[in-house]
């Protein structure tokens, strides 16, 4: 979120650059000594010059520069010198300029003679005086390249994130893709084997060649679905074996070896699909990987639950008793999650509770699949 500009930086460029040639005019009528007409020139010159700086600030420098042999402190030169340092990055050039403003700024005008000290006294003076704009503009130059880089870390920064979570996303749904595998080849399979113990069994002609079809596409069925699956995980990562994968049968056995002091209560009924319960088993699992990692010493407690037409669970954990290790924490798991439970037409809330500690709940249909 960027920062709202200064009040000062709500005014328009020309009205500043008016003000500041009003503002130089005045300090050389007040301060000059050489009120001779081409005195009195050059320094309406160098002083309405002022309102280029932004576009010719060299020129502007130049122009400004005989008003330093009219008087000790020249508004205008100051001025000049900041706008030139604050946009030029040729520090020989800014050098240079500067030791031009003092030159003329210790030379006395009308030309007399001046002792030698006086004038290496006056020289330093100027010296001192001409450089105070210069550090001052190259550092303001330097607070907006560090302002825009930083602007552009934080872009970079941004679109690393939203990859990331891409990345989350894609290995989530490859994960869904090979679950999904699971699920359908079994019961694609089944209706295969069945489909041809029919054909074996049949004694009509017609019905012996509808077992025969349903075989046949249930065959070509596993296999396409088999290359579907293939594709979609090939996004998701590196290629794995089809494991089986886990069901409600092995939340217990989870909660046991999760490394923490968790306890599991309440059931779900049988009727809960295997999405749902491979849902249910993930999200546990990323709720008690958490609380390992960011919660030391926490207790949680694990909740099976039924409400109506829906089930779910929710995985609470106690406030941390040891101070956690830095460990990286960019809340993608819960991305994941959120996306399988998007799938499964449910809900998935998380967030801090009152006691300091943490909650994860979600919610899905009993009939998802």
């Amino acid at each position: 979120m960027r920062r709202a500009p200064a009040p000062w930086q709500r005014v328009p460029a020309p009205v500043v650059d008016v003000v500041l040639a009003a503002v130089a005019a005045v300090d050389v009528w007040l301060n000059m000594w050489d009120h001779t007409r081409v005195g009195v020139a050059l320094a309406a010159l160098g002083c309405s010059a002022l309102v280029f700086r932004r576009r010719f600030p060299l020129g502007v420098f130049v122009l400004t520069l005989p008003i330093a042999l009219m008087q000790d402190v020249a508004v205008a030169v100051l001025v000049s010198l900041f706008t030139l340092a604050e946009r030029s990055r040729d520090r020989r050039l800014l050098a240079v300029c500067v030791a031009l403003s003092a030159v003329a700024g210790s030379t006395p005008w009308p030309l007399a003679d001046v002792g030698r000290t006086m004038t290496l006294v006056i020289f330093v003076y100027s010296l001192a005086t001409a450089a105070a704009p210069v550090l001052f503009g190259q550092l303001l130059q330097a607070q907006r390249d560090l302002a825009r880089r930083l602007a552009e870390i934080e872009e970079a920064r941004e679109h690393e994130r939203a990859l990331h979570a891409q990345a989350v996303l894609a290995r989530e749904r490859a994960q869904l893709a090979r679950e999904m595998h699971d699920v359908v080849a079994h019961q694609v399979g089944l209706i295969a084997v069945r489909a041809g113990a029919l054909q074996v069994a049949a004694r009509d002609a017609d019905a012996e060649e509808a077992a025969r079809t349903i075989r046949s596409l249930s065959v070509t069925t596993l296999d396409e679905l088999r290359t579907m699956v293939t594709l979609l995980r090939a996004s998701g990562g590196r290629a794995t074996e089809l494991t089986p994968q886990p069901t409600l049968a092995d939340l217990r056995k989870l909660v046991e070896s999760s490394g923490t002091h968790a306890k599991l209560s309440g059931e779900l009924p049988p009727a809960v699909g295997t999405p749902a319960q491979r849902a249910v088993y993930r999200t546990v699992q990323e709720a008690l990987t958490n609380v390992r990692k960011h919660a030391p010493g926490a207790t949680a407690r694990v909740e099976l639950w039924q409400d109506g037409d829906d089930v779910g669970v929710t995985v609470v954990n106690t406030a941390p008793t040891r101070p956690s290790l830095p460990l990286p924490g960019s809340r993608h798991g819960l991305v994941g999650l959120r996306e399988r439970a998007d799938i499964l037409h449910g809900t998935l809330e998380a967030g801090p509770t009152a006691e300091g500690g943490y909650r994860v709940r979600l919610r899905i249909p009993l009939g998802a699949d």
